[in-house]
């Protein structure tokens, strides 16, 4: 067995709609096809991919399970986002990781989780 690369990151969320509109907004994910299950949630794609697969709660999730610090996405387009971020008034920092070629921009989703984005000097 060889492991090719992460399928996509579940999160649980009191703010469904709102999330939707976030990661399209900010990042340009796109909510698509999900099936039928017998909760509320919505996928997020990037390109033809469901990457983020939203489950709807009540109630503010308060616990830090599963212990998750943050998720990743590659990406091009350094500027463009960082002009995006700043134009909509979202924190982050752009910062490079030591002893490679990568720059990372780390912001935080609406509902506090931690993302980053890894951008490789090809793709900036």
């Amino acid at each position: 067995m060889k492991i090719n690369k992460l399928d996509h990151v579940n999160l649980r969320t009191h703010q469904l709609d709102q999330m939707v509109r976030w990661y399209d907004k900010v990042l340009g994910l796109k909510a698509g096809k999900r099936p039928n299950f017998q909760f509320a949630g919505a996928w997020i794609y990037a390109g033809q991919d469901a990457v983020i697969h939203l489950v709807e709660v009540e109630k503010e999730c308060t616990s830090v399970e599963p212990k998750i610090e943050h998720f990743a996405f590659q990406a091009s387009g350094l500027e463009q986002l960082t002009s995006r971020l700043n134009t909509l008034q979202i924190a982050h920092s752009v910062d490079p990781v030591p002893g490679t070629t990568i720059t990372q921009v780390n912001l935080k989703d609406i509902d506090g989780n931690h993302i980053h984005i890894d951008f490789r000097p090809e793709t900036e």
